[in-house]
Protein backbone atom coordinates (compact mmCIF):
# COMPACT_ATOMS: atom_id res chain seq x y z
CA UNK A 1 0.00 0.00 0.00
CA UNK A 2 1.52 3.36 -1.10
CA UNK A 3 1.74 5.91 1.40
CA UNK A 4 -0.77 8.35 0.39
CA UNK A 5 -3.24 5.07 0.68
CA UNK A 6 -2.27 4.62 4.70
CA UNK A 7 -2.91 8.21 5.24
CA UNK A 8 -6.25 8.29 3.73
CA UNK A 9 -7.13 5.32 5.88
CA UNK A 10 -5.71 7.09 8.93
CA UNK A 11 -7.92 9.99 8.27
CA UNK A 12 -11.07 7.77 7.41
CA UNK A 13 -9.86 5.78 11.07
CA UNK A 14 -9.67 8.93 12.84
CA UNK A 15 -13.40 10.37 11.66
CA UNK A 16 -14.42 7.42 13.06
CA UNK A 17 -12.92 7.26 16.36
CA UNK A 18 -13.15 11.75 17.23
CA UNK A 19 -15.32 11.57 19.49
CA UNK A 20 -13.25 9.67 21.50
CA UNK A 21 -9.91 10.98 21.34
CA UNK A 22 -9.70 13.71 24.13
CA UNK A 23 -6.53 13.97 25.03
CA UNK A 24 -2.60 14.02 24.32
CA UNK A 25 -2.28 10.58 24.87
CA UNK A 26 -5.07 9.54 22.64
CA UNK A 27 -3.90 11.44 20.21
CA UNK A 28 -0.57 10.37 19.82
CA UNK A 29 -1.86 6.52 20.14
CA UNK A 30 -4.68 6.77 18.00
CA UNK A 31 -3.47 9.42 15.44
CA UNK A 32 0.33 10.04 15.24
CA UNK A 33 1.84 6.25 16.37
CA UNK A 34 -0.14 5.23 13.06
CA UNK A 35 1.52 7.96 11.11
CA UNK A 36 4.64 7.50 12.18
CA UNK A 37 3.96 3.28 11.24
CA UNK A 38 2.59 4.97 7.67
CA UNK A 39 5.93 6.55 7.34
CA UNK A 40 7.83 3.12 7.41
CA UNK A 41 9.21 3.55 11.11
CA UNK A 42 8.39 0.49 13.89
CA UNK A 43 7.05 2.52 16.61
CA UNK A 44 7.58 -0.71 18.92
CA UNK A 45 10.93 -0.04 18.56
CA UNK A 46 13.11 1.99 20.91
CA UNK A 47 15.66 1.98 18.70
CA UNK A 48 14.39 3.19 16.08
CA UNK A 49 11.30 5.34 17.33
CA UNK A 50 12.18 6.76 20.86
CA UNK A 51 9.02 7.75 23.01
CA UNK A 52 9.80 10.67 25.24
CA UNK A 53 12.75 11.62 24.23
CA UNK A 54 15.39 13.71 26.63
CA UNK A 55 16.36 16.95 24.62
CA UNK A 56 17.74 19.02 27.83
CA UNK A 57 18.39 22.75 26.66
CA UNK A 58 21.08 24.57 29.19
CA UNK A 59 19.87 24.47 32.46
CA UNK A 60 17.10 23.01 31.41
CA UNK A 61 16.91 19.55 31.82
CA UNK A 62 14.28 16.68 31.81
CA UNK A 63 13.06 18.04 28.72
CA UNK A 64 11.43 15.61 26.62
CA UNK A 65 10.28 15.49 23.40
CA UNK A 66 7.02 13.14 22.49
CA UNK A 67 9.09 11.15 19.79
CA UNK A 68 12.78 11.15 18.44
CA UNK A 69 13.20 9.20 15.29
CA UNK A 70 16.41 7.43 14.35
CA UNK A 71 17.96 6.15 10.77
CA UNK A 72 20.92 3.77 10.91
CA UNK A 73 21.69 4.52 14.46
CA UNK A 74 21.00 8.90 13.67
CA UNK A 75 18.61 11.00 15.31
CA UNK A 76 16.74 12.37 12.16
CA UNK A 77 13.20 13.85 12.95
CA UNK A 78 11.81 15.20 15.88
CA UNK A 79 7.99 14.91 16.67
CA UNK A 80 5.85 16.94 19.33
CA UNK A 81 2.10 16.13 19.86
CA UNK A 82 -0.26 18.23 21.01
CA UNK A 83 -3.64 17.26 21.50
CA UNK A 84 -6.42 16.96 18.73
CA UNK A 85 -8.24 20.25 19.84
CA UNK A 86 -5.03 22.27 19.59
CA UNK A 87 -4.52 24.81 16.81
CA UNK A 88 -1.18 24.44 16.14
CA UNK A 89 -1.25 29.00 15.09
CA UNK A 90 -1.08 28.78 19.41
CA UNK A 91 0.68 26.00 19.93
CA UNK A 92 4.30 26.49 21.63
CA UNK A 93 6.79 26.20 18.71
CA UNK A 94 9.33 27.26 20.56
CA UNK A 95 9.34 24.02 22.90
CA UNK A 96 10.34 22.49 19.41
CA UNK A 97 12.67 24.82 18.28
CA UNK A 98 14.70 24.39 21.59
CA UNK A 99 14.48 20.73 21.50
CA UNK A 100 15.67 20.87 17.65
CA UNK A 101 18.53 23.45 18.52
CA UNK A 102 20.24 21.05 20.89
CA UNK A 103 19.72 17.82 18.87
CA UNK A 104 21.27 16.71 15.73
CA UNK A 105 18.19 15.91 13.68
CA UNK A 106 17.29 17.76 10.45
CA UNK A 107 13.95 17.54 10.47
CA UNK A 108 10.57 18.16 13.07
CA UNK A 109 7.32 17.88 13.43
CA UNK A 110 4.89 19.82 15.52
CA UNK A 111 1.25 17.93 15.28
CA UNK A 112 -2.69 17.61 16.68
CA UNK A 113 -2.68 14.30 14.49
CA UNK A 114 -4.96 16.14 12.26
CA UNK A 115 -2.49 19.04 11.46
CA UNK A 116 1.40 18.41 10.72
CA UNK A 117 3.55 20.84 10.19
CA UNK A 118 7.20 19.90 9.29
CA UNK A 119 10.01 22.12 9.61
CA UNK A 120 14.17 21.74 8.78
CA UNK A 121 17.01 23.86 9.34
CA UNK A 122 17.73 25.21 5.62
CA UNK A 123 18.63 28.37 6.54
CA UNK A 124 21.73 27.62 9.57
CA UNK A 125 22.39 24.36 10.82
CA UNK A 126 20.75 22.81 14.02
CA UNK A 127 18.48 26.14 14.13
CA UNK A 128 15.10 25.55 13.14
CA UNK A 129 13.90 27.35 10.34
CA UNK A 130 10.83 29.34 11.23
CA UNK A 131 6.96 28.39 10.03
CA UNK A 132 6.23 30.64 7.06
CA UNK A 133 10.00 30.46 5.71
CA UNK A 134 10.91 26.77 4.66
CA UNK A 135 8.02 24.42 6.41
CA UNK A 136 5.58 22.46 5.05
CA UNK A 137 1.57 22.33 6.60
CA UNK A 138 -0.36 18.76 5.87
CA UNK A 139 -3.80 18.59 7.42
CA UNK A 140 -6.24 15.66 7.25
CA UNK A 141 -9.76 16.13 6.35
CA UNK A 142 -11.21 14.46 9.27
Amino acid sequence: MEIAQKIATLASRAREQLDHIVNEEATKNAMVMPFIQSLGYDVFNPTEVLPEFTADVGLKKGEKVDYAIKNDGVLSILIECKPRTTDLADAQFSQLYRYFNCTEAKFAILTNGIEYRFYSDLDDTNKLDKWLCKSYRVTFSV
